[in-house]
Order: C-alpha cells, then structure tokens, then sequence
C-alpha cells in the first residue's frame, strides 16, 4: 500500500490575466519539479465541492468536501476554534472573526490592513458578559481570531454580519430559527458593546461568521483506514484535521500567509512518514495573494513552493497529490465557480507535460467532484 501525501494549495486555481501574457500565474511561473510531475504522472481537473446554500465554494466547505465529511459538517468556527486549542463544550457556539475597519458605518477593510498584533483588541475586549451569557475571544492566525458563546439557551443557527466586501454597511445578524432569537440578540449586542470599546484602535470591528456547535464525527482511520497527520499554518486547517482525526503536527515557523516556512513544512512531512501513511499539507498563501489582487506575488511563491517539491520527490513508495480547494482568481479577489487543476504523481502517466489549469483540461483524470476525490485515489 502506497502512502499519500494529499497537497492543498489554497486558492490554487485563477483566469488569465493580461500582464501575465494572458496566462495563469500557475501557468507563467516557473516551475520546473510540478512540471516534472506532471510529465511522469497524470492531470485533471477538480469540481470543487459547494454546499446548495452556497453561490461559491468556501475553503472550510471544500475541504470538507474534499476529505468526505460534507453531511458531517459543523460550521467553520468549531473548526477555527480547533484549530488554535480553544477548548469547545456541548452548548457552545463557536464563531469566526475578522477584525476589520469600519469609518461612518462602512466598511473600508474587512481584514484590517491584515493587521497581526491582534493581542491588544482581544484584551480590551476580554470579560465581556451579555445576560448570562460568557463570551470568550482568542487570536487566530493575522487578522483573525475565534469568539465562543458560552452559556444557556445558544444556538448557532444565525446568519453572519460580514457582506464579504467592502464599501458596505455591515449587516445585523438575524435568526434563523425562532429558537436561535436570543443567541441573534445578544450577538448584536456584543457588536455594539465591542464597537463603542474598539472606537480609537486601528481595527474598530468585527466581523462574525461560520457560527457552529461542537458534535463529535467518526475519525479519518475509522473511515479510510490510515493513520493520518497534517501540517498547516491556518488555523481552519489544523481544527479541520484535528476534527476528523488527524494528529497536527507542530510547525511554530508555519503561517496562514507568504511568510511561511515551507522548508520546515517540507521537513515535518517527509519526517511524518515515519510514522504515517496519510499526511495533509496545506499550503495558504497562494489565497492570500489572490484575495489582495496580487497576481504577480501569487506566482513568485507558486515559483517558492516549486523548489521544495524538488524535496518531496525523493519520497519512496508515495502518492503524491497536488491540487487546490477552491479557485480564487486575482482579479475577482473572490472565490469563483472555476474548476482546480489536479496533479497525480507516482501511479502513471499520461500525454500532459506541465501543471496549470489549461494543460489540466488535457489530462486523462477528466472532471472529478471534489467529494469524490479522495475515494477514488485510494482505489487507485
């Protein structure tokens, strides 16, 4: 039995832009190890997974998809709350958050200028109680942090206040059931107690979304039968993995962004598959850059990433995977409906001779659902 090493690129996939020759950054960066790979293994493409709520593929949705748990979904912030150890109970609810700039009402920054020294903002904000109700703010990785409710009578069935774009007021947050009216009216509450605290710090708001419960699911070795690991830098990440399963493997040097350490990254995985026959790599900045519209950048570490594949390729008797979540094109900043490039190496190949998303649509992998990746290369 092979082993598997299963790499996500955030955001991987993109549309020709025109300062790049009308290419892809994937397809204009040099990348002469994934180009190896493609020629000595197999391309397709990926249908990232999206749930029937959803205008666009999310990054918590995808690989939620993409690991086979899509009806045993939480909500993305028991994932974040996983994720950076933030314990979780029954009856908690557990939100993402953005802390972003808001001027007369508007949003001007939903990231905050990615602000990192959140520290700050979470201790002005600490010990805040709303009618019984404890709400607990922890950092995450940049601008993001988790809020968890704890207390009586919560529910997470309420919508977010973050419109997902700047320019606009953020919205109030609304109930989706009759049971889950106070848990929506003490959340914007707290939105109002938070904002009037934060009024002369550089990042005045917050925006909340992906509200969830914990609930226990069946593990990745039950399910696949491997022992699994993953190394991230992403908060959302390591809580995914560690949902299912997965045991984290610590890198301290690993972030959510460009400024990660991809050698060390590269290091824990080679060294995971002393113990592991299943190990989840994801790598997130390639998303990073395309939220902001960086196009070039976003090619320059696809260029970054490259080098170390040249590490990976001396791993013996291994699967090697690459693909992405969720296309996030630089000029949309957004997630989009586009289909993910997918690189299979060490089992064939066919008549592809690089990696991008146009030599994909040439692969003899065709179009594969992203809830139906993962099954079909354990069958191979």
């Amino acid at each position: 039995m092979k082993k598997i090493l299963f790499t996500i690129l955030d955001g991987l996939a993109d549309r020709d832009i025109l300062a790049l020759g009308n290419k892809t950054p994937l397809e204009a960066a040099e990348t002469p190890n994934l180009d190896y790979m493609a020629e000595n293994g197999v391309l397709g493409l990926v249908e990232p997974f999206k749930f029937l709520n959803e205008a666009y593929p999310t990054s918590e949705g995808a690989h939620i998809g993409l690991f086979g748990y899509k009806d045993y979904f939480l909500g993305r912030g028991p994932y974040e709350a996983a994720g950076i150890d933030m314990p979780l109970y029954k009856g908690d609810v557990a939100l993402r958050v953005n802390f972003a700039i808001i001027k007369d009402g508007i949003i001007k920054d939903r990231r905050a200028n990615r602000i990192k020294d959140t520290e700050p903002l979470i201790k002005a904000l600490s010990q805040i109680e709303i009618k019984g109700v404890k709400f607990d703010l922890k950092k995450s990785n940049g601008h993001r942090a988790v809020l968890v409710l704890r207390g009586n009578n919560l529910s997470c069935e309420v919508t977010s206040n973050d419109p997902k774009k700047e320019g606009e007021a953020p919205f109030k947050i609304i109930a989706k059931t009759k049971e889950a009216d106070f848990t929506a009216d003490i959340l914007n509450q707290y939105l109002e107690k938070t904002a009037e605290i934060l009024k002369d710090f550089d990042a005045n708001y917050l925006l909340l979304r992906g509200a969830g419960e914990f609930k226990p699911i069946y593990s990745f070795k039950d399910k696949y039968g491997r022992e699994s690991a993953c190394v991230a830098g992403g908060g959302l990440y390591k809580g995914i993995a560690k949902m299912i399963g997965m045991d984290v493997i610590p890198v301290p040097s690993a972030t959510a962004d460009t400024d990660t350490d991809l050698w060390d990254k590269v290091e824990a995985v080679i060294k995971a598959f002393e113990k592991y026959d299943f190990v989840f790599l994801h790598i997130k900045g390639t998303d990073v850059c395309s939220h902001d519209g960086r196009y070039e950048d976003k090619k320059k570490f696809i260029e970054k990433i490259d080098v170390y594949f040249k590490n990976l390729l001396k791993l013996k008797e291994t699967l090697i995977i690459v693909t992405g979540d969720h296309s996030t094109p630089c000029e949309l900043k957004e997630h989009s409906l586009d289909l993910v490039p997918l690189l299979i190496y060490g089992n064939g190949k066919d008549d592809t001779t690089s990696f991008s998303e146009r030599e994909a649509k040439k692969g003899s992998l065709g179009i594969i659902k992203g809830e139906e990746l993962l099954d079909k290369i354990l069958n191979i």
